[in-house]
């Protein structure tokens, strides 16, 4: 006899064979009804008292039945997803004798260009978009001012988050702790680190000590030729998220650069700039005293003793700016360019690396000092310096034989949690806050 029309149960799709059977997977399955025998008894049970009710015949089935089904569900893992791990571990750090991994795979790049060159077959040259035309997206100007807005208040929530929460600094490394007494472990690697069987000389720390700075080239036009060697005493250096602000469209008076009217174009490699014989300059003007801010940190001494909730505030209103300073740069960074070497920490903001001949990293000798550009990461443009997380900095320091048990943080994040700010839910995994930290060495060496 032959098939009938198709009929779907659970979004599976059969035909209704009556009196016939198949060979399948090296099982035998029946068909009635046009219900498969496994299909019915993975059913819900409404579904099953529908198929019963039009008086189709269940059909047995030797190698699922119902009770080894219902037993094979009783023995299933359950697994419980969350948005975010239970434990993270920090990524390891790379030897200096190798380069930095490329954030997508060479494979990847390569691929994604075959697929372009393909779709590219037959089809009219599309004109080239902002910001490689010269011109500045706009969606992302709003972007800018924000996140250098962040960046201010960033550096002031920190200098003055310093004052209150007690810091330390190595006086031989660039490690940072966050707590009363600075941790005890041996990972010094400074100088004369043997003597003093790697252990920190803890001191005084600063605001460089919390937020890296990163700096690079300033660039009045970002389009124009490429920075050389001899130009690297006549450019100006200054911080490479207000470089990249600047770039997205955030206006400075104390940094001249150039804003395009009419787009450029390109005749193969060669650029036709329509703009170059006029010197078109759309700086606005701005308060200066507002605008030096990210150069110094708020200066008004305050003598008064800020209360807890005043602390909290502080502490809340600069992980939020930390979030918005990240979250806004690497939108940025989408869009405009910005470059690392990948041996050595230098960060070039701009499509293309200078040609500034500053590298002293691992055989620089070979290389003659070049840089070896790759795309740059958030994590190169703002490093987020990791220390060791305090869970209670009002109890017992941390132990050296209990070193596995503990979490790490960014340093500016730990900072504002110990000030009172809520842990936020992406940093508690890195924690490890759900971790129960042994009394003793000896409950430590029983755990698995």
């Amino acid at each position: 006899m032959g098939a009938l029309p198709c009929t779907t149960f659970q979004s599976v799709s059969v035909n209704i064979i009556i009196g016939g059977s198949e060979k399948k997977q090296g099982f035998r399955q029946c068909f009635l009804g046009g219900l498969r025998c496994n299909d019915f008894y993975r059913s819900s049970s409404c579904e099953k008292e529908d198929i019963l009710s039009k008086g189709q015949r269940v059909p047995l089935l030797k190698q699922l039945s119902s009770s080894s089904h219902q037993r094979h569900q009783r023995h299933q893992k359950v697994v419980i997803a969350g948005k975010y791990p239970q434990n993270v571990d920090l990524p390891a750090d790379l030897p200096q004798s190798k380069k930095k991994p490329f954030p997508i795979p060479v494979k990847e790049l390569r691929r994604a260009a075959r697929e372009r060159q393909k779709n590219k077959k037959g089809r009219p040259r599309r004109p080239i978009g902002p910001p490689r035309n010269g011109l500045l997206v706009p969606e992302l100007i709003p972007v800018a001012h924000k996140v250098f807005e962040a960046r201010t208040q960033l550096v002031n929530g920190v200098a003055e988050l310093l004052k209150v929460v007690p810091v330390h600094a190595c006086r031989h490394c660039s490690e940072v702790h966050v707590g009363p007494i600075g941790h005890p472990f041996k990972t010094c690697k400074g100088y004369n680190h043997g003597a003093r069987n790697s252990l920190h000389e803890w001191t005084n720390c600063f605001l460089e000590d919390i937020i890296v700075p990163v700096e690079s080239f300033h660039l009045f036009d970002r389009l124009g030729s490429r920075l050389t060697h001899i130009e690297r005493f006549s450019v100006e250096r200054i911080p490479s998220v207000v470089e990249l602000c600047i770039q997205a469209g955030l206006d400075l008076p104390q940094f001249a650069t150039r804003r395009r009217v009419d787009p450029v174009y390109y005749f193969g490699k060669q650029m036709f700039d329509p703009n170059e014989d006029e010197a078109i300059f759309d700086m606005k003007k701005t308060e200066s005293n507002e605008l030096l801010k990210f150069y110094e940190p708020s200066q008004q001494s305050n003598n008064k003793l800020l209360s807890s909730e005043e602390i909290q505030n502080l502490a809340e209103q600069t992980y939020q700016a930390w979030n918005t300073m990240r979250q806004g740069t690497r939108k940025l960074m989408r869009k405009y360019g910005v470059k690392v070497c990948g041996y050595c920490p230098e960060v070039h903001v701009g499509p293309f690396g200078h040609r500034a001949r500053l590298c002293v990293a691992y055989k620089h000798q070979q290389r003659d000092g070049r840089h070896g550009w790759q795309a740059a990461t958030i994590d190169d443009l703002i490093p987020p310096k990791y220390v060791w997380h305090v869970p209670d900095p009002h109890g017992s320091p941390l132990r050296n034989e209990l070193r596995r048990f503990y979490g790490q943080a960014p340093a500016v994040v730990e900072l504002c949690v110990q000030a009172g700010a809520a842990t936020p839910e992406e940093y508690k995994p890195m924690m490890r806050l759900d971790t129960a930290i042994p009394d003793s060495f000896q409950e430590a060496g029983k755990v698995a």
